[in-house]
């Protein structure tokens, strides 16, 4: 994700920017869907940073964790590990909790309400410190970074994550109203560059191990789940571009998103999933 706080903020919000009820609610579903949508890709990662490891984790911490997409697939991925979601919303860790007792976890996976913007709260020492879009919500990332440095055992191994852009689901030519559409919406959102960060760890103390960036391309046909997922992050989207598209596309965007004719999401045999996640990799010497 980059600087710019309209696309920054839109997807996914954890640390310090999930406050009413209601946007808990929207945001939980966004973040569930990501994790269902898009499960190949956190069993990639996962499976690399534990090659990237020296040994086992026995304790995680996810910082920002939301409802728990990486907080529940790191606890199944390393059975032996306790793992500590820390989130400023109580909603969704509340939600986190019923997922980890569902699915048997809850005797490994503890929840703590925290604003790291505040300080790092009293944890014990971590081998992984996993931090999945949430670094660039934080008021003083460097900060973070060296609470980070200084929870970490010597060897243990932190994990940023961000979205290099926000993930495409349409044809370039989607039936109605002008081609190119999802490209000006990406364009009007999000015309910054990538964070990069490679020096903020530097400055932390922590040495990079590796720097990869996950490339995320589903064709169609896709499972439901996607329709819905794709509806939400347009939808999202789609807030923030009153006065900023023309009429023409905005109208052409609505009939995308909510219309029940020929062109709706819901109709659509042809949406596919694309985007680029970067994971910085970075040991405590």
């Amino acid at each position: 994700m980059n600087a710019n706080p309209t696309e920054s903020s839109a997807f996914p919000t954890h640390q310090g920017h999930v406050g009413a009820d209601a946007d808990a609610v929207a945001m939980a579903e966004l973040l569930e869907l990501d994790a269902e949508v898009l499960r190949p890709y956190h069993v990639q990662l996962i499976s690399w940073l534990g090659e990237l490891s020296d040994r086992e984790p026995g304790h995680i911490i996810d910082l920002g964790s939301g409802t728990g997409t990486g907080t529940l697939a790191l606890a199944q991925h390393f059975t032996q590990a306790a793992v500590t979601a820390l989130d400023l919303s109580p909603q969704l860790l509340h939600r986190l909790a019923k997922k980890a007792s569902a699915l048997g976890l809850a005797d490994r996976v503890r929840s703590v309400q925290t604003d790291l913007n505040e300080g790092w709260p009293q944890l014990e020492t971590s081998d992984l410190v996993w931090a999945a879009a949430s670094l660039h919500h934080m008021a003083e990332p460097d900060r973070v970074l060296a609470g980070a440095f200084d929870n970490l055992r010597l060897g243990g191994l932190l994990a940023v994550t961000e979205m290099d852009f926000f993930p495409r689901f349409l044809p370039d030519d989607i039936g109605v109203g002008r081609p190119g559409l999802e490209a000006r919406v990406h364009a009007t959102l999000n015309p910054g560059p990538s964070v990069d960060w490679t020096e903020h760890l530097a400055r932390a103390g922590f040495v990079l191990a590796a720097k990869r960036p996950f490339t995320v391309d589903l064709p169609a046909p896709l499972p439901p789940a996607t329709v819905r997922y794709a509806q939400v992050c347009l939808q999202t989207l789609r807030s923030h571009l009153d006065g900023r598209l023309t009429a023409d596309d905005l109208a052409a965007l609505d009939a995308v998103i909510d219309g029940d004719g020929p062109h709706s999401i819901r109709r659509r045999a042809d949406l596919t999933v694309r985007t680029t996640r970067t994971t910085w990799a970075a040991r405590r010497p």
